[in-house]
């Protein structure tokens, strides 16, 4: 597998975060290239977005399963209050339940 230099792949190779942005995914295919920076201690894969395959939408289902995960990270351990934000995980609970366990 080939190894690039920071910006200096060839054009229409992409990484994951760009095939999902172009509403593709890899779809089993093995990555053709590489592309590295700082050193070599970043890298990224590249793949060949005419081996890609689209995105599969999301199924109701899946839909589901995300608003109930999202509703589980958003309901406060400490006061069972579900908030309209993401409960931090420095603090464990809400703000609100921080301070008080703080005093």
């Amino acid at each position: 597998m080939p190894i690039y230099r920071y910006q200096q792949a060839p054009a229409g190779l992409m990484t994951k975060r760009q095939l999902s942005a172009a509403g593709l995914r890899p779809g089993g295919t093995d990555p053709v290239a590489e592309i590295r920076w700082r050193r070599g201690r970043r890298f990224a894969l590249l793949y060949d977005p005419a081996r890609a395959q689209p995105k599969r939408p999301m199924t109701p289902g899946l839909w589901r399963a995300h608003a109930a995960m999202m509703r589980a990270r958003r309901t406060c351990p400490g006061c069972r209050v579900l908030r309209p934000y993401v409960i931090p995980t420095s603090l464990g609970t809400c703000p609100d339940c921080a301070k008080d366990d703080i005093r």
